[in-house]
């Protein structure tokens, strides 16, 4: 069978092309959890109260990446965030030098991709992997924070994207309890106007109405005054 040299440079060129589009075509992850696993978490001063928790493997295209605890929060329809878990080398200098002493931890939130196959941590204002209970809306993240100190609790709400909150105001002291999520339970939200409802331990509840970027704090309706002056 005879081949004119036009006709096989047509047939390279177009091979060339199928493998050219080919390697640009973006590469599909599959983003998947481990099954649960039961675990020791270690609390209070001298670290001696044991809290059973879950903890999960992250898996990125079969590879572990990180190990996480509690449900993800979907934000958009390829992006959602998810609660961090490590575990951290206990042994002491000292100590006889045989296998390592692994203590888990609770950390921040990560930011999972699953188009890109991504993972990052994200960086919450105040935000303190014992006290703060996060609750997500939408790219919001309203909790509880602490000041570095130790010393000062904010209520913050967090936007993914921005470095500074959209709210971070003093509510009072920390109680510095031994009890993990103890200085406000989970904030509430709602929508229309988006709205979210801090009751901290100790004091009134606080609201504040989510506009885009910002924020203010809802007015209400005082009765009037219908004595005579």
């Amino acid at each position: 069978m005879f081949v004119t040299m036009k006709a096989l440079l047509g047939i390279v060129f177009f091979f060339f092309a199928i493998s050219v589009l080919a390697s640009a075509a973006p590469r599909q992850h599959t983003i998947t959890f481990g099954a649960w696993m039961p675990v020791k978490w270690f609390v209070g001063p001298a670290e001696d109260k044991a809290q059973d928790i879950k903890v999960r493997a992250l898996y990125v295209d079969s590879k572990l990446r990180e190990f996480t605890l509690g449900d993800p929060h979907d934000v958009t329809d390829h992006v959602f965030v998810v609660r961090r878990a490590y575990r951290v080398n206990d042994s002491l200098p000292d100590d006889p030098k045989a296998a390592p002493k692994w203590k888990w931890q609770r950390s921040g939130w990560l930011l999972v991709d699953r188009q890109t196959g991504r993972v990052s941590v994200l960086n919450l204002p105040e935000f303190d992997p014992f006290y703060s209970a996060v609750s997500w809306y939408r790219d919001f993240a309203a909790y509880c924070g602490i000041s570095s100190d130790a010393e000062k609790v904010y209520v913050v709400v967090a936007q993914i994207g921005r470095k500074k909150p959209i709210v971070r105001k003093e509510i009072g002291a920390a109680h510095n309890s031994d009890v993990p999520d103890s200085e406000c339970p989970s904030p509430k939200w709602q929508r229309q106007p988006a709205r979210v409802t801090f009751e901290p331990i100790g004091t009134a509840p606080l609201s504040f109405e989510i506009h885009g970027s910002s924020a203010e704090v809802p007015v209400t309706d005082e009765p009037a005054d219908t004595q005579e002056k």
